[in-house]
């Protein structure tokens, strides 16, 4: 059995007391973080270390996005993608040699910017061509993978707080669910946290902090854990950490945990 992880962070450096706690408490073999914003020497490597976690890939920039994956099992890094094509560090890919080679994809999917339209907004435009690469990438996979991360897209009506209010909103656009509805059928992707929480159970993994502390439910289900078909008939179980969102200096974000019988 192992345990694997995917939390958005939104800066390990200033939320590492409750990443301790996380690791702690939820005990996962391997975690998989987004917007770690910091260069990889800036990385709290030795605060990992202390807990057990002495194998990482770290894939960072100065101040903004950034991934990592870190681990107490033996991980070697496998690939970095630059979908966007402009330098930003987004994805890091591992292989983890003791369990059946299995790849790990961390990826941090652009937010989009505020307007969905690309001709007005050319954020909106560079996550659409995000995905479209990586559905060209999905096309070509070939061995038992698991990409996990912050799709920045909430596909299903039931994945958000209010759909018809929504279906304007950045994360849950017709286009957006499209794009990505495509980006799954490219591997047949088996999307994790539906296969255990089925529609239209509520499943939410994100809420803005400025709603969320005013007792409204508005979350989205923004992260995403996929398999191959292969690899997600050995996940076991699939839980949400949602007590982390009521922690002190948290992130907006919450860890997602899936276990698989390797």
């Amino acid at each position: 059995m192992i345990s694997i992880a995917t939390w958005n962070i939104n800066s390990v450096r200033l939320r590492m007391p409750i990443v301790e706690r996380v690791l702690q408490e939820e005990a996962p073999d391997i975690l998989c973080l987004q917007e770690i914003k910091c260069q990889e020497h800036q990385f709290p490597y030795k605060a990992f270390e202390e807990l057990g976690y002495s194998h990482f890939a770290v894939h960072g920039q100065k101040g903004y996005h950034g991934v990592a994956t870190v681990s107490r099992v033996p991980i070697k890094e496998f690939s970095r993608h630059d979908w966007q094509d402009n330098g930003e560090a987004r994805h890091v890919g591992v292989e983890l040699p003791d369990h059946d080679g299995l790849i790990l994809e961390n990826v941090y999917i652009p937010a989009g910017g505020d307007k969905p339209d690309r001709e007005i907004n050319p954020k909106f435009g560079q996550k659409l061509d995000f995905f479209e690469r990586m559905t060209r990438w999905s096309e070509a996979i070939d061995r038992p993978t698991l990409l996990v991360g912050d799709f920045n897209v909430a596909p299903l009506e039931c994945d958000v707080y209010d759909h018809k209010a929504l279906l304007k909103v950045v994360s849950h656009t017709p286009i957006e669910v499209e794009t990505l509805g495509k980006m799954q059928a490219a591997h047949d992707w088996v999307d994790l946290g539906r296969k255990h929480i089925p529609a239209p159970q509520r499943n939410y993994s994100w809420w803005s902090y400025r709603t969320y502390w005013q007792g409204k439910d508005r979350g989205r289900r923004l992260d995403h854990m996929w398999a191959s078909p292969d690899l997600a008939a050995q996940s076991r179980s699939h839980r949400l950490a949602e007590h982390t969102r009521d922690w002190e200096k948290p992130s907006d974000h919450i860890p997602l945990i899936t276990e698989f019988d390797l």
